[in-house]
């Protein structure tokens, strides 16, 4: 009796419903083509991001309130969750400051960080230019992120919600002793309550790519360096707090040396 194919095999498993997709691999084996396919998991996240969460914000100022505040703040945190289980499995930062506050944690090569940071930012460049072309953008209908208040009241609200969103991060899908099963909800949950606070106040960007992408493309560059460094310095701080919980064999004389 012969031997089926492999060919044959792979048809047997799909008809009966239990397609995987190549093999046991959980990463390719050629380093660079894992790193490629993490890039462009990293490219299509944030597009799928900016894409949905500002053209929640586009659509809201186009067609009088038809989203509502609530719809966008709900509109950021689903599209965080859903990409998340979408590609979390591939690489799913979507956020500079996210990406450079694991490699100082050292949780992420920092050889890699330039070429995360671009993979975002193209991402976020892309979809706000897409949201440009098939909706009539006007000034009103700015979807980045500008401050409403004074300069210095979005700074410190940036880092305060990135520092909440870095903190919920590194809990629930970092630390192996979560549940990291639920980590997407939690996180997209965090980004809804982190919006309805502060949107009004900063945009709540949280984010270097989702305020730059918007801002390169309709040439509104107010108050960018905020959007730059708190979400950065945020996540630091952030990420760095959680880390205090991290196991430990030393005593508290040892700790403070």
């Amino acid at each position: 009796m012969a031997l089926p194919s492999d060919n044959e095999s792979n048809i047997s498993t799909v008809e009966k419903g239990n397609f995987v997709l190549s093999s046991d691999l959980t990463v390719s084996s050629n380093p660079a083509v894992d790193l490629a396919q993490r890039l462009l998991s990293e490219f299509i996240g944030t597009y799928f991001l900016i894409f949905a969460g500002c053209g929640s914000v586009a659509v809201n100022q186009l067609y009088g309130g038809a989203v509502s505040f609530p719809g966008i703040s709900v509109s950021w945190g689903l599209i965080v969750m859903v990409m998340i289980y979408s590609v979390g499995h591939v690489s799913a930062h979507f956020n500079p400051a996210v990406t450079i506050t694991l490699a100082l944690l050292g949780l992420f090569p920092f050889k890699e960080v330039f070429f995360y940071i671009i993979s975002q930012t193209l991402g976020s460049i892309f979809a706000s230019g897409t949201l440009a072309l098939i909706l009539d953008i006007t000034p009103k209908a700015f979807f980045g992120t500008t401050p409403s208040g004074s300069i210095m009241q979005s700074f410190f609200v940036e880092i305060i919600i990135t520092a909440i969103l870095m903190f919920v991060i590194s809990g629930a899908t970092i630390d192996r002793r979560a549940n990291t099963k639920i980590g997407g909800i939690v996180v997209g949950m965090t980004i809804t309550l982190n919006v309805f606070v502060a949107g009004q106040i900063s945009g709540a960007s949280m984010n270097p790519a989702r305020s730059l992408g918007p801002a390169i493309v309709l040439h509104n560059y107010k108050g960018m360096w905020v959007y730059i460094c708190a979400p950065i310095f945020g996540a630091i701080v952030g990420g760095f707090v959680y880390n205090l919980f991290k196991p430990t064999n030393r005593s508290f004389s040892e700790l403070f040396k």
